[in-house]
């Protein structure tokens, strides 16, 4: 592999690191805050899911600066957003300022899920974007996983824990900042975006040194052509587009709507109630993470060999049988076993949809409306992460958990189905060739 692009998918894929570390942090200080500010469940839910709301909003605007501004200014800017929600929400003084905080770094999140995927998509060689692409989820499960330790050893620190818990995310942000001022511009944003050929012939030739000349001119000549709209095409939400604008909605709705986000964050809420201790749950917390980072490698590993449709039937299969043993668990209280089905679920999770995702949406829009499709699957994602997290504490009230499960598994059936049915293979080809293959050139 082209040691320039190992370095930039790495860089630029840090954006995850900071997405997994600020999107779970927050379950370690979350009782803490609900305490501190006296706040009920219907303020204290909003709070846990602002940083949610921010990313929402970033989501559904950051294809805009990544189309109009280019990639890397863009990933630039997410640092500057981490870095400022954590500082200011480690030093809030009440709930409203912490919300406020929180919007801004989930703001980065949103960008990030966009810019960061689409820029590795549109450096990475056919045959290794899947696994480079796919960094950017093994940096958020790592992003987990430092998270659940962080907030492990800051636990004792005082009555101030929750502050370092959320502050020390502003060492990460700035390094992830400096790192992003060595990043070239996507060859794909300055041939098709800027009209910039000759920087863009630039860049494909560092991308590929061994190509001649001539060879990169073809390549440059293909990726403006696969980007100019056909006939009568031109805006996104048309029927020539229907098929990637589904694909990509229903792989962000059923990512969610298996309850992944709701048990990141409250996972040493649903471990004590099975009966361990406070400190016994964060402790079960950080064997999530390290389960997520393993299961993640696999994924990585696989994604390019089995393809993004293969890896989605493992974890469907994996999700329901996972979900429905913990359903049945806290149903008949055989609450010992929940662990071991959370633990199986992470792993599910880690080597299908969270190794495909952003993979996948990445690769299946054309170049002119790549940022706009990305765009939209993440604010799919995102919107039901919001409202998946903001009632998850009032489902678990309401209903037995149990019954909460056993809605999560149902729904990862619909998700077998749907990639049984819908879901086209896209390992192994260039992205012009994907766009013809889903009829889109």
């Amino acid at each position: 592999m082209n040691p320039r692009i190992f370095f930039w998918s790495v860089t630029s894929a840090l954006a995850g690191f900071l997405f997994g570390f600020d999107t779970v942090v927050i379950s370690g200080a979350e009782q803490t805050i609900q305490a501190l500010w006296g706040l009920g469940a219907g303020l204290h839910g909003i709070a846990m899911a602002s940083a949610l709301y921010g990313t929402v909003i970033g989501s559904l605007v950051g294809g805009w600066p990544t189309d109009r501004f280019g990639r890397k200014p863009t990933l630039l800017f997410i640092g500057v957003l981490y870095l400022v929600g954590a500082i200011w929400s480690a030093l809030a003084g009440d709930v409203y300022s912490f919300i406020i905080a929180r919007v801004l770094g989930g703001l980065g999140i949103g960008i990030s899920t966009i810019a960061a995927p689409l820029y590795i998509s549109e450096i990475a060689p056919p045959d290794k974007r899947g696994l480079l692409a796919g960094m950017f989820q093994f940096n958020i499960v790592f992003g987990i996983l430092v998270a659940f330790l962080s907030n492990a050893l800051l636990a004792g620190t005082g009555e101030n824990a929750w502050r370092w818990m959320l502050g020390v995310a502003a060492v990460p942000s700035l390094i992830y900042a400096i790192c992003c001022l060595a990043l070239p511009e996507s060859p794909r944003w300055l041939l098709s975006r800027a009209n910039r050929r000759a920087e863009g012939i630039a860049v494909l030739q560092l991308i590929e040194p061994a190509a001649t000349p001539a060879a990169i001119a073809v390549k440059a000549d293909e990726i403006i052509a696969a980007a100019a709209p056909r006939p009568g095409a031109g805006a996104f939400w048309t029927r020539e587009l229907r098929v990637p604008i589904l694909l990509a909605f229903l792989i962000a709705f059923f990512n969610q709507l298996s309850g992944i986000n709701a048990i990141l964050y409250f996972a040493p809420r649903i471990f004590e109630l099975t009966g361990l201790g406070g400190k016994a749950a964060l402790l079960q917390s950080v064997g999530i993470g390290i389960t997520n980072l393993i299961f993640t490698f696999v994924g990585l590993g696989l994604i390019d060999r089995l393809g993004r449709r293969t890896l989605l039937y493992i974890g469907s299969f994996g999700y329901i049988f996972s979900l429905g043993l913990a359903s049945w668990a806290f149903f008949t209280e055989h609450y010992s076993i929940v662990p071991a089905c959370i633990f199986a679920f992470i792993a599910a999770h880690a080597i299908g949809q969270g190794a495909v995702i952003w993979v996948f949406i990445s690769e299946i829009f054309p170049s002119r409306h790549r940022a706009e499709g990305q765009a939209l699957g993440s604010f799919t994602h995102w919107i039901f992460a919001a409202l998946l997290t903001t009632f998850f504490p009032g489902m678990v009230s309401a209903f037995a958990p149990g019954y909460v499960f056993l809605f999560f598994c149902l729904m990862m059936v619909l998700q077998l189905i749907w990639v049984r049915t819908m879901v086209p293979e896209t390992k192994g080809r260039t992205l012009e060739e994907i766009q013809r293959q889903l009829g889109l050139a």
